[in-house]
């Protein structure tokens, strides 16, 4: 299984600490050992814990049972 860093963001938990939660997407392998038709979406701090997606903004993380809430993008113009 092959996973590929497809994004990242921020997010917040209720205390206010900030999180860099990084966004993979994971090919699985078919029973005939090609690749699958559809990839898994995975989530993991950039420290490599488990985050488990909860809705569109909302993540649990796995080991410390936390909720944490996606932050908002921010574009800067130039």
């Amino acid at each position: 299984m092959a996973a590929v860093l497809v994004g990242q963001f921020h997010a917040r938990d209720a205390e206010g600490r900030v999180y860099s939660v990084h966004e993979f997407q994971e090919s699985t392998p078919s029973a005939d050992g090609l690749t699958g038709s559809e990839p898994v979406t995975t989530y993991r701090l950039a420290i490599g814990d488990r985050v488990k997606k909860l809705d569109d903004n909302q993540f649990l993380l796995v080991q410390s049972d936390i909720t944490i809430i996606r932050e908002p993008e921010t574009f800067i113009a130039s």
